[in-house]
């Protein structure tokens, strides 16, 4: 097989690991940075990377579960606390999470926020491709909290900058099951004008 062929089969098995099935070890400081590295290959129009990863792993874990209630308890005021305590639990759940959010640059000449937008999601595209590449287990999730502005300021974005979501990182406690992609034919169509 080629190198170009193993790299197409690479992209062709990439698949998203379920978050329930992450555990630890997840990449150690130095094996994550060789990943975000590689993220930084994305396409970037006027090359100002908006792209922001914020990584949580260890006891800020649990500061990211008392965000989550804090969000929530703003959101309903009235729940309860067993819901609290499950939102507050859910980031210890998993052994590293990265945060990818948009820094924004407004009002750029060239590139706007749509754009960086799609910058940063091909950063993370390529974030979950390495790991895939390093034999690491991963999946981009969003959820209400991603897109709660609350989240946002806590994790140390701004209010003009956006969330891609959460990509969670670690070694897959199972074979992740095959997927059958569907037929691109039924995607595609030639436009003639």
């Amino acid at each position: 097989m080629t190198d170009s062929q193993t790299f197409l089969d690479l992209i062709a098995t990439r698949r998203s690991v379920k978050a329930t099935l992450l555990k630890e070890p997840a990449p150690t400081d130095e094996e994550l940075n060789t990943l975000l590295q590689i993220a930084m290959s994305a396409p970037d129009h006027g090359a100002i990377r908006p792209w922001r990863f914020k990584v949580i792993r260890g006891e800020a874990r649990g500061r990211m579960g008392d965000l989550f209630a804090q969000a929530l308890q703003a959101k309903d005021p009235y729940t309860c606390e067993e819901e609290l305590e499950t939102i507050r639990g859910t980031p210890l759940r998993f052994p590293l999470i990265i945060a990818v959010g948009v820094d924004i640059v407004e009002n750029h000449p060239k590139v706007p926020p749509t754009e960086q937008v799609i910058a940063t999601a091909c950063a993370t595209q390529n974030l979950l491709l390495a790991a895939h590449a390093a034999g690491w287990g991963a999946v981009l999730l969003t959820g209400w909290v991603a897109y709660d502005p609350l989240v946002r300021r806590g994790l140390g974005f701004r209010d003009k900058d956006e969330m891609v979501g959460f990509v969670y990182l670690g070694t897959p406690s199972e074979t992740p099951r095959s997927v059958t992609r569907p037929d691109v034919r039924r995607f595609t169509e030639v436009w003639t004008g």
